[in-house]
C-alpha cells in the first residue's frame, strides 16, 4: 500500500499534469481553428465543421509535446514544494531527495504506458477521420495511394481521365511489374499499359518496353514510352507519410506490407520504437526536470524555472528530430537514432541525482 506522503506526491504531480495538458490543448485548439477556418472559408459547409476537425486533430497534436509536459509539470510541483516549504515536512517523515524522484519517475512511466496503451491509439484513430473527412473536400482527394497484400495501388485523374495503376513492389525509383488503367469520365475503359519496370522520378514516367492493349489488340513498343501522371516518387512518399493517423495494431500491419511491396518501412519502425520509448523517455525527463528544481530551488521565480522548461523542451525536441532524420535517410543505425539521445539525456540525470541525493 502507498503511504500517505507518497499518495499525495503521486496526486499532486498528476493534477498538475492533467491541469497543464489541459493548458496546451487549448492553446493547441487555438491554434488550429484559425487555420481550419482559413481551410474552410470559400466552401459551403457547416460553420460548425472547422471547430469539428479541429477537436479531432487536436488530441495527437497533444501527444507529440507531452513530453515538453512532464518537464514543465514536474517544475510546476516542485515549485509548489518549495513555496509551500512542505519538502522540508517531507524529509522529517524520512523521505529523502532521491526517493522523491523516485516516486515521480515511475508515476511517469505508468502515465506514459496509459497515454501510450490506451490514449495513442484514440488519438490515432481521432487523426485517422480528421483526415479522412478533410481529404473530401481537399483537392488532393483525386490521388489516392494504397498499399494492399497485392501491392502498391494508385488512383490519379489527369486530362479528364481517371488513372488506376497496379505495382507489385518499388524498388529506388522504379515501379515493378507495372499494369495501368486507363478509364474516361463514365468510367469506360479507354487502355490497359503493362511494363515490368517503371522509372517513377517525376511526374512523366518512363515506361520499359510497355505492352499497350487497346480494344482487345495488344500492341508491344520494344523502347521506352513516356507516360504524363500526377504522381512521383516524391509524391508518393508523402501520402504514405502520415503515419500519426494510425494506432499500434495497423502500424505493424503496414511495416509488415511495405516489407512485401520491397517500400522502406524505416519511418514505421522509428515511429514505433519512440512508442516504445516513450513511458522511460516521460520518466527520464521528469528526473532531469527534478535536478535543475533542486538546484535552483532557492532564488529563482517561477517565470525563471518556466522559462527554463521551454528552453529545455527546444533543445530536446531539436536533439530528436535531427537522431530521427539521421535515422530515416540511413546515415545511423534506427535503433541508435532513438536510444542515443535517451541514453545521453540518463546520463545527466545520473550524473545529477549522485550530488541531489546529497542536499
Amino acid at each position: 500500500m502507498f503511504k500517505t506522503y507518497q499518495k499525495y506526491i503521486i496526486r499532486s504531480f498528476i493534477n498538475k499534469f492533467i491541469t497543464i495538458s489541459l493548458i496546451f490543448f487549448s492553446l493547441t485548439v487555438v491554434l488550429s481553428i484559425l487555420e481550419e477556418i482559413s481551410f474552410f472559408k470559400d466552401l459551403n459547409v457547416n460553420f460548425l465543421y472547422p471547430y469539428f476537425l479541429t477537436f479531432l486533430g487536436a488530441p495527437i497534436t497533444l501527444f507529440e509535446i507531452f513530453p515538453f509536459i512532464f518537464l514543465i509539470s514536474t517544475q510546476f510541483l516542485f515549485y509548489d514544494l518549495f513555496k509551500k516549504e512542505e519538502l522540508n515536512l517531507l524529509k522529517s517523515n524520512g523521505l529523502s531527495n532521491l526517493k522523491i524522484i523516485k516516486i515521480l519517475f515511475f508515476t511517469s512511466i505508468v502515465i506514459g504506458i496509459f497515454t501510450v496503451v490506451i490514449y495513442y491509439n484514440t488519438a490515432s484513430k481521432l487523426k485517422f477521420f480528421y483526415t479522412d473527412i478533410k481529404n473530401t473536400f481537399s483537392n488532393d482527394n483525386k490521388y489516392l495511394a494504397v498499399v494492399t497484400d497485392s501491392g502498391l495501388w494508385l488512383k490519379d485523374e489527369i486530362n479528364n481521365e481517371t488513372i488506376i495503376v497496379k505495382a507489385n513492389y518499388i524498388k529506388e525509383n522504379f515501379l515493378i511489374s507495372v499494369i495501368i488503367n486507363k478509364f474516361d469520365n463514365n468510367f469506360n475503359l479507354i487502355n490497359t499499359i503493362q511494363s515490368e519496370k517503371v522509372n517513377i522520378d517525376n511526374k512523366k514516367w518512363i515506361l520499359d518496353d510497355p505492352l499497350i492493349t487497346n480494344n482487345n489488340i495488344s500492341k508491344k513498343f520494344n523502347d521506352k514510352f513516356e507516360f504524363e501522371t500526377n504522381f512521383d516518387k516524391q509524391k508518393i512518399n508523402n501520402l504514405f507519410s502520415n503515419i500519426s493517423t494510425l494506432n499500434i495494431i495497423e502500424l505493424f500491419d503496414l511495416k509488415r506490407d511495405y516489407q512485401k511491396l520491397g517500400y522502406s518501412s524505416d519511418e514505421i519502425t522509428i515511429h514505433l520504437l519512440k512508442l516504445f520509448s516513450t513511458p522511460f523517455f516521460y520518466g527520464v525527463l521528469t528526473i532531469l526536470s527534478s535536478i535543475i528544481m533542486f538546484r535552483f530551488k532557492k532564488d529563482k521565480s517561477l517565470l525563471f524555472h518556466v522559462l527554463l522548461g521551454i528552453l529545455m523542451s527546444v533543445i530536446i525536441y531539436y536533439i530528436n528530430f535531427m537522431f530521427s532524420s539521421l535515422g530515416n535517410s540511413g546515415k545511423i543505425p534506427i535503433v541508435t537514432s532513438i536510444f542515443l539521445p535517451i541514453l545521453f539525456i540518463s546520463l545527466i540525470s545520473i550524473i545529477g541525482l549522485i550530488s541531489i541525493n546529497e542536499k
